[in-house]
């Protein structure tokens, strides 16, 4: 595979210690297949989405070496675009979740090398209100979770310090109540986290979804109704040969195109790790609306 002109991003304070060596050895795989590239490096929040919306229609491609934070940034200025570019994912985070939905390579190295394939996927985005997300969109103990993350713990223990931080949240979640509203059916109930997944992977651990969620035009839809760390045990362990069905009553799975979700109260809510947004929000799918390049077999 060859392009004419692409973009490769990274930032300055996002992922692992050894970007720079990281950067060298992705750039060193793709630059021979590529007649113009240009690297930049983003240094404040929110510059890469800047970045990618003024100028991602000049390049064939654009690279984005980083984690789910910069992945998530960097595809809500792509996804605006009338004509937005191929997208490669080159995992440089702690968990990559996304780039493992894609079936990326862990490695940034290999997988840079992997999308030399010129592999293209069209993938379902998620809305959440007027931003996008790649990965997820949750509330109630999902966001608990990242807010309780200790940031020096994440730098020395990676994933790990995201499962130390779930279950330091588990123990002590309150219920909230909420009133949906999936593809036009009402429903209300008490939970303690509503996940509503694009993506199949939460902390490195596969969840069990089809091996098409980023592709069908649904979001996968999880109600925790109660804490618990078997019903955690039972989402992240469970691998299913076909539809999944969760076998404890506390646990409720559906797909829906569109979802409305209310509170009783104004909660924070995650979107692919990130916390900015809060309920009420209404959430759909722009099925196939971008297009990525993957190294993952047919």
């Amino acid at each position: 595979m060859e392009w004419n002109k692409a973009l490769l991003i990274h930032h300055l304070h996002a992922g692992k210690a050894n970007r720079e060596n990281t950067l060298g050895l992705v750039t060193g795989v793709l630059a021979p297949a590529i007649h113009e590239l240009v690297v930049v490096r983003t240094d404040e929040p929110g510059e890469g989405e800047k970045l990618c919306r003024k100028r991602g229609e000049e390049f064939d491609v654009v690279f984005i070496l980083g984690g789910d934070g910069t992945v998530h940034e960097c595809v809500n200025g792509l996804a605006s675009l009338q004509n937005p570019p191929q997208i490669g994912v080159l995992p440089g985070g702690t968990c990559n979740d996304f780039a493992r939905s894609l079936g990326i390579s862990p490695d940034a190295e290999t997988a840079a090398q992997e999308m030399l394939s010129g592999r293209v996927i069209s993938v379902d985005i998620g809305r959440a209100d007027d931003r996008v997300f790649t990965n997820f969109f949750g509330i109630g103990l999902i966001s608990e979770a990242s807010q309780n993350i200790n940031e020096n713990l994440k730098g020395a223990l990676g994933k790990v310090s995201y499962f130390i931080s779930t279950l330091q949240t588990i123990t002590r979640s309150e219920p909230f109540q909420y009133e949906l509203e999936i593809d036009g059916e009402r429903t209300t109930g008490e939970a303690v986290m509503i996940y509503a997944a694009n993506g199949r992977f939460l902390g490195t651990n596969a969840l069990p979804f089809a091996p098409d969620a980023l592709q069908d035009g649904k979001l996968d839809v999880l109600i925790i109704h109660e804490t618990g760390i078997p019903l955690l045990r039972e989402v992240l362990s469970h691998k299913p040969e076909g539809e999944w069905q969760p076998r404890n009553e506390s646990i409720s799975y559906f797909k829906a195109s569109t979802l409305k979700i209310k509170t009783d109260v104004p909660m924070s809510a995650d979107t692919d790790g990130e916390l900015y947004m809060e309920t009420p929000a209404e959430l759909s799918v722009l099925a196939g609306h971008l297009h990525f390049l993957t190294g993952a077999e047919e």
